[in-house]
């Protein structure tokens, strides 16, 4: 005989009455929570718009939400009455969601309110016709039926569960999604619209444009000279230092590194005019080897600290035991530490060539000349106070990224390993 059964009736009745509660009924009460927190910034959206109708439907929106949470969590057995006046406070909900829709100016992000605000509206319905719901609000529970309520809700908590998940894991998706696809329908839109109508007009003039125009190319090569130059020289300077770091114990070591974080915690706008006067003073103004000295310096620290990290994890045994096979230092260094620390390589290497690919200000102070812009720079130009080529702009942003792309594909199990690697203590 199970335990159950040794319960008398009554009390398995009561039992049923007290602690049963659906599953769809506690989701919504869970989702009804994050729903609120959505619909409050569609009001504050609504009022940095200025829009005064939008902001009053808003908060009605909102209002209605509060109302239908509170009246969810008022839901238990035998009470089908609250559960029908949710119903009717869910439908005026949706209808106000509609109207809300219909005065905004329905761009992407519009859109996505209305979804979060109106959804709930007919999750309600849905959720609370359930039979089971149907039964547990109505007061005609039995036993048998809320002991296999209890079972279904196991299950159905786990699948609710990740449903949640993969509704939180398509907003983040969405959020880096989302300018991309509007960057690429001002790229393809003709003029110099900043869209908001998905690709209505389809057009490849703006690419045209860019390589079609001798600045933009002037412009790529100066980026490429200049990302390949730092990385290099980058490399060149923090791997044997960093593997000093590491391996080495000598004076001024702790000081050293501890200057080498020190420096990363002000901003990079307080060196322009000392890098300005040495760069001008030294002649390097509007070329390409003073930016590559100053990025290079300036991303010294976090290469130096990053491939340290990974030297730290290569055993020292290896190294011991090509000594003892006869290897000098050096060839330890070459032959055994340095292919081993590849992935930590190539992760230094692409964060060297991206913090020179995307730098702005230096570039823009160094630089006089048209002919020396680098890229940001150089589409920085193409948004001026007298008039903006949008167009141009987007198109351009694509191109640039292009580069990007491809070396995070080329390099993606290198990241990695390289990112994995050297937070292993030991």
């Amino acid at each position: 005989m199970s335990s159950m059964d040794s319960i008398p009736r009554a009390s398995k009745s009561d039992l049923a009455r007290r602690w049963y509660v659906p599953q769809e009924i506690q989701s919504l009460r869970a989702y009804y929570a994050v729903v609120i927190f959505v619909a409050s910034l569609s009001v504050a959206l609504s009022t940095m718009r200025g829009n005064e109708d939008a902001i009053y439907s808003s908060m009605c929106i909102v209002l209605v939400h509060l109302v239908v949470l509170l009246l969810l969590r008022q839901l238990d057995h035998g009470t089908k009455n609250i559960r029908d006046g949710i119903f009717a406070i869910s439908g005026i909900g949706l209808f106000l969601s509609i109207l809300h829709h219909l005065d905004g100016p329905g761009l992407w992000i519009d859109i996505w309110f209305t979804t979060w605000t109106a959804v709930p509206f007919l999750l309600v319905p849905v959720a609370g016709s359930m039979p089971m719901v149907t039964l547990w609000v109505s007061g005609r529970l039995t036993v048998k039926a809320a002991e296999l309520g209890l079972r279904m809700n196991r299950v159905m908590a786990e699948k609710h569960s990740h449903a949640l998940h993969h509704l939180v894991l398509l907003h983040a998706v969405a959020i880096v999604a989302l300018p991309l696809l509007w960057i690429l329908d001002v790229a393809v839109s003709p003029g110099n619209s900043l869209g908001g109508g998905f690709m209505d007009e389809v057009t490849g003039e703006h690419f045209e444009k860019l390589v079609s125009s001798e600045s933009f190319w002037l412009w790529t090569r100066n980026s490429f000279i200049v990302s390949i130059g730092t990385t290099l020289l980058g490399l060149a300077l923090a791997i044997p230092a960093g593997y000093a770091f590491s391996r080495f114990r000598f004076r001024g070591r702790d000081p050293a590194m501890f200057a080498f974080l020190l420096v990363q915690m002000f901003p990079g706008v307080i060196i322009l005019v000392p890098y300005f006067l040495v760069m001008k003073a030294l002649g390097l103004l509007n070329t390409s080897l003073g930016l590559i000295l100053a990025y290079s310096v300036t991303a010294l620290p976090l290469c130096v600290w990053m491939l340290k990290g990974f030297f730290d994890t290569v055993p020292r045994e290896l190294e011991e035991a090509a000594l003892v096979d006869g290897c000098s230092q050096t060839q330890v260094f070459w032959r055994i530490v340095l292919p081993l620390s590849l992935p930590a390589v190539a992760v230094t290497a692409l964060f060297s060539f991206l913090a020179a690919w995307n730098e702005f200000l230096l570039a823009l102070t160094f630089n006089t000349s048209e002919e020396m812009y680098t890229l940001p720079v150089g589409l920085a130009s193409l948004i001026s106070s007298t008039g903006q080529a949008w167009g141009d702009f987007a198109a351009a942003s694509l191109l640039v990224s292009l580069p990007v792309v491809v070396l995070f594909i080329a390099f993606q199990r290198f990241l990695i390993e390289g990112l994995s690697a050297g937070g292993v203590k030991g």
